[in-house]
């Protein structure tokens, strides 16, 4: 891992870390184009909750023959744009903090992993969560809810859902569910902190990873995490699609009593399986997304970094 190799020019380190973060990002472009189609699944069964829990492979189905197949990837473009950003600015700012903090003697430990990627993680909800809200408008556009209170949005596509949002819902609305996507930090962080310690492991002794190997620990540290915060993501893609009234004082930092009275009105209306609503695609596409994910950013940042070594033999 090039994280743990010190002593290195300072030129070089922020070039690498920006070889970390595109590697980062087209990674997650290339798995969640993939598993898009589980995604759609996922964010249906969270914000309409009048569709009966069906499995995974029902509901595409269904939505397929009511609303064609391409609605499968409706909302594709922001969606990977959103997400091109999102893990460019995580791994840039895990990669620096990693740099500035992991020198020959001090070794990365499972509770620096976990800090930095609670920082890395507030600083990407940051900058990235109107992009989000945006997302998740899209993505829900032409849907055909069985809920009949949801209404339907009518946006010509980003920049205009952008400026109609600002327009009718007022600025802070973009920060809409910044709450629980706060909270979520813990999702990639606890997600970072296995999979940087089961890399550990696997390479002791400077044994090869294989990309099986980095498949499955991409695959269980993210399955953990999923599942630790899922209740909260059901909360988050509610709060984002802007059409829970809660107790009138939402707005960006939708207040706490909003983030806990979705949670307690879900639960007296389904149960507490009510929270885990989708778990099953989302376990399914984030499993699998983040463990291609980790196998892409890995060949690409290994490529990368075997050409420089080969430019700098050139130079000298």
């Amino acid at each position: 891992d090039m994280g743990d190799r010190g002593g290195s020019t300072v030129g070089l380190l922020s070039y690498e870390t920006l070889v970390h973060a595109v590697a980062g990002a087209m990674g997650s472009v290339t798995a969640m184009s993939v598993f898009f189609p589980l995604d759609t699944a996922r964010i249906r069964l969270q914000v309409d909750d009048s569709r009966r829990s069906k499995s995974t492979p029902v509901i595409l189905a269904e939505i397929a023959k009511e609303e064609g197949l391409l609605s499968l990837y409706r909302g594709w473009f922001p969606v990977i744009s959103s997400l091109c950003c999102s893990n460019f600015v995580y791994f840039y700012t895990f990669n620096s903090l990693k740099r500035m903090t992991v020198s020959g003697q001090h070794k990365s430990r499972p509770g620096k992993d976990l800090l930095m990627g609670v920082i890395s993680g507030a600083v990407n909800v940051i900058l990235t969560t109107p992009m989000w809200v945006v997302n998740t408008r899209l993505k829900l556009q032409g849907a055909k809810f069985r809920n009949e209170d949801l209404q339907q949005t009518h946006y010509k596509g980003i920049f205009d859902a952008f400026s109609q949002i600002i327009a009718n819902e007022g600025v802070t609305t973009l920060w809409n569910g910044i709450l629980p996507s706060l909270v979520l930090v813990f999702n990639p962080a606890v997600q970072f902190m296995f999979y940087e310690a089961m890399k550990r492991k696997a390479g002791k002794g400077g044994r090869k990873i294989s990309s099986a190997e980095i498949f499955v620990i991409g695959a269980v540290a993210k399955a953990i995490a999923t599942t630790a915060t899922y209740p909260l993501q059901t909360v988050q893609a509610i709060l984002r699609f802007g059409q829970y009234k809660g107790d009138g004082r939402g707005g960006a930092f939708a207040s706490l009593r909003n983030v806990l009275s979705l949670l307690l009105d879900r639960i007296k209306r389904h149960g507490v399986l009510g929270l885990y609503k989708g778990l099953e695609a989302k376990l399914l596409q984030t499993v699998l997304t983040a463990a291609l994910m980790f196998v892409v950013y890995e060949k690409i940042t290994a490529a990368t970094f075997k050409v420089m070594g080969l430019n700098k033999k050139l130079k000298h």
